[in-house]
């Protein structure tokens, strides 16, 4: 590792990462600082059940954000980085991309809208899952993949650090009871949207770059061409959200609730670890020879992280819970092994497989493991309630983990890298 330091670290690609990184790490200290805020004084006002109610609606939402999304936050990203010098390709990747979201994002809505009519239990939260379907509109209009193809990660921290703190003055602002809890994705929502269109202003017009009209082969060809990815983010829902979805229904939202409250802190973790993969991808998307200085940083910081949060998890949930969220100190402890998992998935599937064109063979990967996690969700859920939760979720991130990293290895050893 200090070898490869050595070599890279005067080198103008270096020099272009460490700013990247620094620019993601002031988002993710922000990412950090403002929940420290807001979620205290949520967990007061609107207590566990509401808490559990909001975590319930995002998770239903997540599939079709994550359908919407289609992969493209990295195919997109690898794209536009192998191509950033010429300004016409990246206008048409640009383009081609926008309308492919907005196509899905309007096909979400359509299968959003007739999952609430068809299922009772949904349409008495309709006005909850359609405000928080908002966040897919305004999540198409900040394209953060376009940011971080061109490397100019400054921009991705400036818009989100702006969302957040929208939502946190309106939070405080706008939510003063429990009734008040259906205001909170909105004001996500409303946050984001103001983002995007600033990030529209300066991609479109201070930059110069086209959104060129609609061409439906083109868009289509986009679409086909990030099936596989796609798969493999959609996947994970199956025993990840699918889990808070399935408590929901077994365990109601005070289980929801608290199973939200543990992941949170491990969700805050995984955003930062993502940094590394943010910050590293364009880069090892031109030169995947360094994989392997990236790939030790990044599972010596998860486990890191992961050793911390087992061992401060009763802290973390009673310095910012109230007493009934703190049988959460167990979800945290549970899940907190599941970063170490996580970093593996982000340095050989992502980080490798993706950008050395082995898509399929990450998403069948993704597909075996997703579908355990799926089986095993309902007698773990059943049975243990919350915590059968998050021993689902930390499980299968294992099995994910080592399978991606065993199938990776091979690759390496076969390309000599």
């Amino acid at each position: 590792m200090k070898q490869q330091l050595s070599k890279i670290r005067n080198s103008k690609d270096a020099t272009t990462v460490a700013k990247n990184f620094g620019y993601l790490t002031a988002m993710q200290i922000a990412g950090y600082v403002f929940p420290l805020l807001t979620v205290p004084y949520l967990a007061r006002v609107i207590g566990v059940d509401k808490f559990g109610e909001i975590a319930f609606a995002a998770a239903i939402v997540l599939w079709f954000k994550t359908f919407s999304e289609w992969g493209f936050n990295y195919t997109a990203t690898r794209d536009i980085a192998q191509h950033r010098e010429d300004k016409e390709a990246v206008s048409q990747i640009f383009s081609n991309v926008l309308w492919a979201r907005l196509f899905l994002g309007v096909i979400s809505f359509c299968l959003l809208y007739l999952a609430i009519e068809l299922v009772p239990y949904l349409q008495d939260k309709k006005a909850l899952l359609l405000l928080t379907f908002l966040t897919v509109p305004t999540d198409i209009f900040l394209p953060q993949w376009f940011f971080q193809g061109l490397e100019r990660m400054k921009f991705i921290t400036v818009f989100s650090v702006l969302t957040k703190l929208l939502f946190t003055i309106g939070v405080f602002l706008f939510i003063k009871e429990k009734d008040d809890f259906i205001l909170q994705p909105l004001l996500t929502s409303v946050g984001a949207l103001v983002s995007g269109m600033g990030a529209l202003y300066l991609i479109l017009v201070s930059w110069g770059y086209k959104l060129k009209k609609p061409q439906i082969a083109q868009v289509v060809n986009t679409i086909k061409g990030s099936a596989d990815v796609f798969i493999n983010t959609i996947m994970p829902n199956l025993y990840n959200s699918f889990s808070t979805v399935l408590l929901g229904f077994f365990g109601g939202s005070a289980s929801n609730g608290k199973l939200d409250a543990g992941v949170k802190f491990v969700a805050i973790t995984k955003s930062f670890m993502e940094l590394f993969s943010r910050a590293f991808f364009p880069f090892l998307s031109r030169k995947i020879d360094q994989h392997r200085f990236y790939e030790q940083l990044s599972i010596y910081v998860a486990f890191v992280f992961s050793l911390g949060l087992w061992l401060a998890a009763p802290i973390i949930i009673k310095l910012f819970y109230t007493p009934e969220f703190y049988p959460a100190i167990d979800v945290l402890r549970v899940v907190s092994f599941s970063i170490l998992f996580l970093a593996l998935i982000d340095v050989y599937g992502k980080n490798y497989l993706i950008i050395t064109g082995h898509e399929r063979e990450l998403r069948n990967i993704t597909m075996a493991c997703s579908l355990a996690g799926f089986t095993l969700a309902w007698p773990l859920i059943y049975f243990f309630d919350y915590v059968g939760a998050a021993i689902t979720i930390t499980v299968t991130r294992m099995l994910l983990g080592v399978s991606v990293m065993l199938v990776a290895k091979q690759k390496m050893l076969i390309k000599g890298t």
